[in-house]
């Protein structure tokens, strides 16, 4: 058998996975780290670089306190102590899009250690550990195709060369790929209600390493570890992990070893493939950075990030339990993204029915969100505005027209943007709660279908749920349901 074809589920009774999670995230400033060029996406290659990102002789670096800033607000967001005294590294090594041939980053003295995320374990939260935050500048981008001569040789980006990063390095708490999804999108939502990233992981400003090892069950030494990079979703780093699970346990049971190596993840095959060794600290030749002077950071500082940080989503996931009274695996789900939380909030106040309004957007507008967006909905794209699903909400409450009808009228709501009051006057849509046109469709439905009546009658009284359905259907979906219930119950049991 394959490798590749190993069930991770497999090996859980034989070994267990050690998993810690390395996570490059791009800082959301207006300019570089080290330099006034424009931090920004998709422009055209290699205009938004300077002597200092080229790496050209005599060129020296300036610290950007917004990215200092930001590094702070993601450090106090996550529970990290933050280092008064930091210092930036030279980071040593030879690649292509590394203009300087040294990356400027943080090695012993980095800005932040010993912080935690929360994550969903069962019906309760559990803490993984954080082991370091520091900062760091981002290398430049390899381009491999999309020009005339990619056939023959590949291009380099330094638009990206300098963009300011933050590197958060996990303990290795986690254990499996499900809990690596969670700790991630955990973390994503952090950093995204704290403003600190745009977390868009298509554009690379979110990127993931993951180092997986596995050990025998009940044995405390860990394993041998292999590092996986090229992790470009939050998918993707689930299916490497599970792959490299079942890798690591194949060559284990049959005798070999698991080699320290990076190693790439291969999407389109499903597999990880041998990179390179893995590298030690002593290999990069850290020493620190002669042209920046250690970062201070002050308690006034820190206190004015601190004080400017929004109510974070573990807070905000206990409030919406209590003060809302939904249960604690639909807040947690309202709470993962800020833009999500803000809406619901929005429909549940002005319904004045926030069960409604956590049903209502955990299932239809999440749902329809879901369709334009592969790591999250985005809820810039909702045509139906908070207000608007709640006046829906009340029109329900009040009785004017069903629940059945409602998700007919939501869904021209979504496809028009038009309100829900006009639509329903529009169409006529307004709930039937006069017993005689009910009464009329309950007697045409029991004159038909004899056979169903005597059986409901003989005591099988399940098939209560038919004849409702019967008279919606005659009614146009517009009766009262509860009161076709009534006077089914009624007019069956005479």
């Amino acid at each position: 058998m394959s490798t590749a074809a190993a069930k991770p589920h497999a090996t859980a009774s034989r070994y267990e996975a050690v998993i810690g999670l390395e996570v490059h995230c791009q800082l959301r400033t207006a300019t570089k780290i080290f330099c006034a060029c424009r931090n920004r996406f998709g422009d055209a290659p290699n205009t938004h670089v300077c002597p200092v990102c080229l790496g050209l002789p005599g060129a020296l670096p300036v610290l950007n306190r917004q990215a200092v800033d930001l590094a702070l607000r993601a450090a106090l967001a996550t529970h990290c102590t933050v280092h008064a005294v930091s210092v930036f590294a030279r980071k040593n090594y030879f690649y292509p899009d590394l203009p300087k041939g040294y990356q400027i980053s943080q090695y012993d003295r980095p800005l932040a250690t010993e912080g935690h995320v929360e994550i969903s374990a069962g019906a309760g939260i559990r803490r993984v550990r954080l082991h370091r935050i520091h900062m760091e500048e981002d290398a430049g981008k390899l381009l491999h195709e999309g020009f005339p001569w990619s056939s023959e040789k590949s291009g380099v980006d330094f638009n990206r060369s300098g963009v300011p990063l933050i590197e958060i390095v996990s303990y290795p708490d986690l254990h499996g790929s499900e809990e690596a999804h969670e700790y991630l999108s955990a973390l994503k939502a952090v950093l995204l209600y704290a403003g600190v990233s745009d977390g868009n992981m298509e554009e690379g400003s979110l990127r993931c390493d993951a180092n997986v090892s596995l050990r025998p069950r009940g044995r405390e030494a860990l394993g041998t570890r292999a590092e996986i990079k090229n992790l470009n979703s939050f998918r993707n780093v689930a299916r490497a992990i599970d792959h490299e699970i079942a890798r690591q346990a194949a060559l284990l049971d049959a005798g070999g070893t698991v080699v320290q190596e990076t190693r790439l993840w291969n999407a389109d095959r499903g597999e990880t493939v041998s990179m390179r060794s893995k590298e030690e600290a002593h290999d990069y030749r850290y020493f620190p950075e002669p042209d920046l002077p250690p970062l201070v950071v002050g308690p006034a500082w820190i206190a004015d990030v601190e004080a400017a940080l929004p109510e974070l989503p573990a807070a905000r996931r206990l409030r919406f339990a209590s003060e809302y009274g939904i249960p604690d695996y639909d807040a947690g789900v309202l709470t993962l993204s800020r833009e999500v939380a803000d809406y619901f909030e929005t429909v549940a106040r002005e319904s004045g029915n926030p069960k409604a309004a956590s049903n209502w957007v955990m299932t239809e507008v999440l749902r329809k969100l879901k369709d334009s967006a592969e790591e999250g909905p985005v809820v810039a794209n909702c045509p139906v505005r908070p207000s608007g699903l709640a006046e829906l909400i009340r029109l329900i409450d009040a009785g004017t027209i069903s629940g059945k009808i409602a998700k007919d009228v939501f869904e021209r709501m979504w496809a028009s943007g038009e309100d829900a009051r006009v639509i329903v006057e529009r169409e006529g849509l307004t709930q039937v709660s006069d017993q005689g046109p009910i009464q009329a469709a309950i007697d045409e439905v029991i004159a038909g279908n004899p056979g169903q009546v005597a059986t409901y009658r003989k005591g099988k009284t399940s098939t209560l749920g038919w004849f409702v359905g019967q008279v919606m259907r005659k009614t146009g979906g517009k009766a009262n349901p509860q009161l076709v219930n009534e006077l089914l119950k009624r007019a069956l049991s005479g």
